[in-house]
C-alpha cells in the first residue's frame, strides 16, 4: 500500500519526533528486522480474535505514540475493533460520533492520512470539530494507515500522540508493517471460504457486535421520526455530540427506550 503524501501539520520534515517517556535508543535499533521480531513476539500464542488488538500495543512500543486503535469500515459508522487505552478507545468513538476525522478519511480513501498537528494548521482546519474535542482528551496528532489493499479498505489503523510532529519514513514503514500484519490477521478471521476475505459484508458482521445497538438504534429513530437511514444516523450523531456522549452511548439509550427521538427538543 503506497503512502500518499498527506503529512500537513506540524514539525520539519525529516526530524526526529520528540519523545516523551520513550527511550529513544529503541528508535535507532535496525528497522524492520527489529520490528518483525517485536510484532513476532508481541502476538505469540494469540487466538486470532486476540491479534488486533496485541498489534495495537505492539505499536505503542515499536512508535513514539502515546495509543492505537483499530476500526472496521462500515456503513456510515467505523467501527472500533480495540484499543490500546481509554483514551484511545474514546478518540476512535469520537470519529465514529462526528463521522469524520483522520480515520474516517483514511478509510474511504484507501491511503494514509498523517494528521501531524490538530492544535494548528492545515490538520485543525480540516477536522475542526474533530481536532477541538482530541486535542481536549490530549491527543495532539493522529496517523490513519488502511487496513487492506489499494483497491479495498476493510478498516484502519489509527495511531495517536501527546506532541504535534511528524513520523519519519523509517517510523513510517514500520506503522505500515504492523497495519499489514493486522490485515493478514482480520482476513484470518474469516473462516466462510466461499466470501472473499476483503469483502466487509461478508466477516464484519461478525466482529461488530458491540455496533448491532447503533444499527438498531438507527432503525427506531427512522420508525419514531419517519426518516431515512442517513438522516437518522446524523440525528443519532448530532445528539451524541450535543451532550458530550458517544453514539455508541446514545444508541445504547434509545434501545433501552430510555432516550426517544420523537421528543420537542430532538426536532
Amino acid at each position: 500500500m503506497r503512502p500518499r503524501d498527506d503529512r500537513s501539520g506540524g514539525g520539519p520534515s525529516g526530524d526526529e519526533p520528540r519523545l516523551s517517556g520513550f527511550g529513544a535508543e529503541r528508535f535507532r535499533r535496525p528497522g524492520q528486522a527489529h520490528a518483525a521480531d517485536v510484532i513476532a513476539e508481541g502476538v505469540r500464542g494469540a487466538r486470532p480474535g486476540e491479534v488486533p488488538g496485541r498489534l495495537c500495543d505492539v505499536a505503542v512500543e515499536l512508535l513514539p505514540v502515546t495509543g492505537a486503535s483499530a476500526s472496521l469500515r462500515s456503513d456510515g459508522v467505523p467501527v472500533r475493533l480495540c484499543a490500546s487505552s481509554r483514551q484511545a478507545s474514546y478518540v476512535a468513538e469520537l470519529q465514529a460520533t462526528l463521522g469524520d476525522g483522520p480515520c474516517v478519511h483514511a478509510a474511504e480513501t484507501c491511503a494514509p492520512v498523517l494528521a501531524c498537528d490538530l492544535t494548528a494548521g492545515y490538520d485543525a482546519r480540516r477536522w475542526p470539530v474533530y481536532a477541538q474535542q482530541a486535542t481536549a482528551a490530549g491527543v495532539r496528532a493522529v496517523y490513519a494507515l488502511p487496513l487492506g489493499n489499494d483497491t479495498v479498505c476493510v478498516g484502519t489503523l489509527d495511531l495517536y500522540r501527546d506532541t504535534p510532529g511528524r513520523l519519519t519514513d523509517r517510523q513510517l514503514r514500520t506503522a505500515q508493517l504492523v497495519a499489514g500484519v493486522m490485515t493478514v490477521a482480520l482476513t484470518a478471521l474469516q473462516h466462510d471460504e466461499e466470501h472473499d476475505p476483503l469483502d466487509e459484508d461478508s466477516w464484519l458482521s461478525g466482529l461488530a457486535t458491540d455496533h448491532d445497538e447503533v444499527y438498531q438504534a438507527v432503525g427506531m429513530i427512522m420508525a419514531q421520526l419517519s426518516v431515512s437511514g442517513e438522516e437518522a444516523l446524523s440525528r443519532l450523531r448530532a445528539h451524541a455530540f450535543a451532550y458530550g456522549r458517544t453514539a455508541l452511548d446514545v444508541a445504547r439509550d434509545v434501545v433501552a427506550h430510555r432516550k426517544r427521538f420523537d421528543q420537542d427538543e430532538d426536532l
